[in-house]
């Protein structure tokens, strides 16, 4: 085997290694290279730039990764694909470096030399979200992010207020980073199908990002807001002020947490961090 394009298909990979997805750690596979190849174009111009992949499995999106020219790193947890993600590391000219480890506990600085590079992942559904948490407020900050997620994840991500959808998700993802959906796929485009459709979220981190404490307060009140999202945040930030806090921020505290704008979730998160300097 000598390039990319002398590997057997997908399916006659997984056949060939005994292979299927495991439903407990989230595991739905991506083997239409047409849809790989269009979500490395959305992350791309990625030839010679370092990539990022979580989750790889058995490497759909791998090798458009690599057909697109990217130096690639992945993470697997999943000791299985090994065999199958070596297959692609031993034609990929030194371009493929494989870690086995948990992602959630992963040193993404560590991996990269601290650079900051490109996260393009088919995420797996059961971490998705977690994962996205940890690379918005964590001390690890990508270039970019180019992620699939259930389509219902994706639509929290870019949620504005009033949406039904709008949560602390919503928030803490546009106050580190501009979010937009840039891709949808259909359930069935997975093997095995999961039950809901999928889609890519392109996140570019914004320069002007809030500083640690800010963020950490604007987490704190996201999550009291969000988890009584019924109530008046005069009742749902009690733990933090309540009625004061908002008057502080001078919102009044009779609005609810889906009818706020990202500014005034700041401007709260800021009240918050001058209670807590008095």
């Amino acid at each position: 085997m000598s390039a990319l394009t002398d590997l057997p298909p997908l399916r006659q990979s997984l056949e060939a290694h005994g292979l299927m997805a495991d439903k407990g750690l989230g595991q739905h596979f991506l083997l239409d290279l047409n849809i790989t190849r269009k979500i490395a174009r959305l992350a791309g111009p990625l030839d010679g730039v370092k990539v990022l992949e979580i989750g790889p499995g058995p490497g759909g999106l791998t090798r458009a990764l690599l057909e697109a020219g990217a130096h690639l790193t992945v993470v697997e947890k999943d000791a299985r694909f090994l065999p199958v993600l070596n297959e692609l590391a031993q034609v990929s000219e030194g371009r493929l470096s494989i870690q086995m480890a948990d992602a959630l506990k992963v040193d993404e600085a560590a991996l990269t030399g601290g650079e900051p590079v490109a996260i393009v992942s088919n995420l797996p559904y059961n971490i998705g979200t977690a994962l996205l948490i940890k690379w918005l407020t964590g001390p690890y900050r990508p270039a970019s992010m180019t992620l699939m997620f259930q389509k219902e994840v994706a639509q929290r991500i870019v949620a504005r207020p009033g949406d039904d959808a709008y949560g602390r998700l919503a928030v803490i993802a546009q106050a580190t980073a501009q979010a937009r959906i840039v891709m949808e796929a259909p359930a069935r485009a997975f093997t095995p199908p999961p039950k809901v459709d999928s889609a890519v979220v392109r996140l570019d981190p914004l320069p002007d990002r809030p500083t640690e404490p800010l963020l950490s307060a604007l987490e704190r009140v996201s999550q009291a807001a969000f988890g009584q999202r019924r109530k008046m945040l005069r009742s749902s930030l009690k733990s933090l002020g309540g009625a004061e806090l908002c008057e502080t921020a001078g919102i009044d505290p009779a609005r609810r947490a889906e009818t706020l704008a990202l500014d005034e979730f700041m401007s709260l998160a800021a009240a918050v961090l001058r209670d807590e300097a008095d």
